[in-house]
């Protein structure tokens, strides 16, 4: 009974993916019918066997490229969502700085990425620092906008409860504020934990000789197809297993579902 009951576990997952992994592998099989029927030359679009046969002949120059964009995305992910929070915090207690401070941060989003890069690269060098700043960057704002709501959507019930019963502005925030805000806070991390890879490529296209960013780069001008479209599935990998991550920790963090009236 045990051991079938383990069983059942394991395979629940499995199940629930189904639809999306046969999806997937239709896409995949779709994609090598239509250049083997209309014979697509591999350097306008290789088929799924070139791409797999690139991810054999480049292991080690895509695994040694994916590091650094990884640790590009993890501290831009950790920084730009930690600076994000600590504002939202300070915003939702003192109306006038966010009246001061939160259009410059509207500022901030409304410039493109791409523009931003090589005035960074002017201000901090060609080194990781730039492309860190540029992940933060854009997994700041969603998180910021996010964070504000998820702050102020506390009951005011229970805001009034914790008043009548002298409670100080760190244990209504806590124990009322912080745990109602904590679904914004995680669906803005899983559109960063995504946000985060793209921008660290973006920065790698700035004048960068390592990364998948610079790898795509290359390969592009070098008309390697394979190579380019090893390096985007690994992209999109990684993109995949941080929102993944993000989503397990929303798991085992918020263990209630909110109200739908709330």
């Amino acid at each position: 009974m045990r051991r079938a009951m383990r069983t059942n576990r394991l395979l629940a997952p499995v199940v629930d993916n189904l639809p999306a992994v046969l999806a997937i592998a239709g896409c995949v099989l779709l994609w090598q019918l239509i250049v083997w029927g209309f014979s697509v030359p591999t350097f306008m679009a290789p088929s799924p066997v070139a791409v797999l046969y690139a991810f054999k002949e480049n292991g080690a120059i895509l695994w040694s490229n994916l590091l650094p964009t990884l640790l590009e995305a993890a501290l831009g992910f950790v920084f730009g969502n930690l600076v994000a929070v600590l504002l939202a915090v300070w915003f939702v207690y003192s109306p006038l700085a966010e009246k001061a401070f939160y259009p410059i941060a509207v500022i901030i989003k409304s410039i493109p990425i791409i523009a931003l890069a090589p005035i960074l690269v002017l201000l901090v060098g060609n080194g990781i620092a730039p492309k860190i700043i540029i992940a933060g960057l854009i997994c700041f704002f969603p998180t910021l906008v996010n964070m504000v709501q998820g702050l102020k959507s506390a009951s005011p019930a229970m805001l009034d409860l914790m008043r009548v019963l002298s409670a100080s502005n760190s244990e209504i925030f806590w124990k009322v504020r912080l745990p109602a805000s904590l679904p914004f806070l995680f669906a803005a991390l899983k559109i960063a934990a995504t946000s985060s890879v793209m921008g660290a490529i973006v920065a790698e296209w700035i004048g960068s000789s390592y990364g998948l960013g610079a790898l795509i780069i290359e390969a592009t001008y070098n008309f390697r197809s394979p190579l380019l479209y090893a390096t985007v599935v690994i992209a999109a990998t990684l993109a995949v297993v941080l929102f993944f991550v993000v989503s397990i920790a929303e798991k085992k963090v918020i263990r209630w579902k909110p109200s739908s009236h709330e």
